[in-house]
């Protein structure tokens, strides 16, 4: 009953009139949403309101939470799941902003929670996301890497895409596939991009995707969202392996959507 109540409610807010000052904001601050077609943009829209209605916001370190935050965060949020099965990231409930870079305090596992890595320290940070917690995320660094995506940045694609690779329950770089068959492909070509990239910063050598990937396999599959939604075509041309198998989870394609708008990042 609990579930048929809140999809009931759930696709009637979906029809919601999607508030033209919202796509301003999104048209303004994130640049990949002008590449998006009608089609693509509605069921976003659609998306954005359940997402916004449902997750609980927050305001730290004295930041004025706005629908400018709010909205830029959730659009690039959906856009992740925009071609997935999803349920609004059942694992998302809360997201806290910060104004800038933040030291997050040394956290300590609860009694009850089963620790699958070591606990965090306390370092300055621009995002985190937690398996049974929050997302956190930088305002600053939010609005930048959603305006130039050029720069192959962007804290709330890294962050969610942490999310979407706990929802099996581990953070290990593989998040939830279709099939064997999706599951041996991933496994073969991420795999060997890992180990080309962690060879490469190893030894010090400039990389395409970010060194920090090479930390484990799950800022791996992070870092390679970034670039997959941020430098697409740059992507493809570097590790058309790599981009398959993303395109293949994300079912979306935005080599294709840069090339359909003739797009050329700034």
């Amino acid at each position: 009953m609990l579930h048929w109540i809140r999809d009931h409610h759930r696709a009637e807010t979906r029809k919601l009139p999607f508030p033209p000052e919202w796509e301003a904001i999104v048209r303004t601050n994130v640049v990949h949403y002008r590449l998006l077609d009608d089609a693509e943009r509605t069921e976003l829209h659609a998306m954005m309101q359940v997402f916004l209605e449902e997750k609980t916001w927050e305001g730290c370190g004295g930041l004025d939470l706005t629908d400018e935050i709010r909205v830029t965060i959730t659009a690039e949020a959906c856009l992740l799941q925009l071609g997935l099965p999803h349920d609004y990231y059942r694992n998302v409930e809360s997201i806290l902003v910060y104004p800038s870079t933040v030291v997050v305090p040394e956290r300590h596992a609860g009694v009850f929670e089963r620790v699958d890595g070591p606990v965090d320290a306390s370092v300055p940070i621009l995002g985190q996301a937690f398996a049974r917690g929050p997302v956190i995320l930088v305002w600053d660094a939010v609005l930048h890497g959603s305006r130039h995506p050029e720069q192959g940045h962007n804290v709330v694609y890294h962050e969610f895409a942490h999310k979407l690779d706990m929802l099996d329950g581990t953070a290990d770089g593989t998040p939830p596939l279709v099939d064997l068959a999706q599951l041996d492909e991933w496994i073969a070509v991420c795999s060997r991009e890992f180990l080309r990239l962690r060879e490469l910063a190893g030894k010090g050598h400039k990389t395409f995707l970010d060194a920090y990937g090479a930390t484990n396999e799950a800022e791996f599959f992070a870092v390679a969202t970034e670039e997959f939604f941020d430098r697409p075509v740059a992507l493809h041309d570097h590790a058309p392996d790599l981009y398959h198998v993303l395109s293949a989870y994300y079912r979306q394609d935005p080599a294709e959507r840069e090339h359909r708008a003739g797009f050329k990042p700034s």
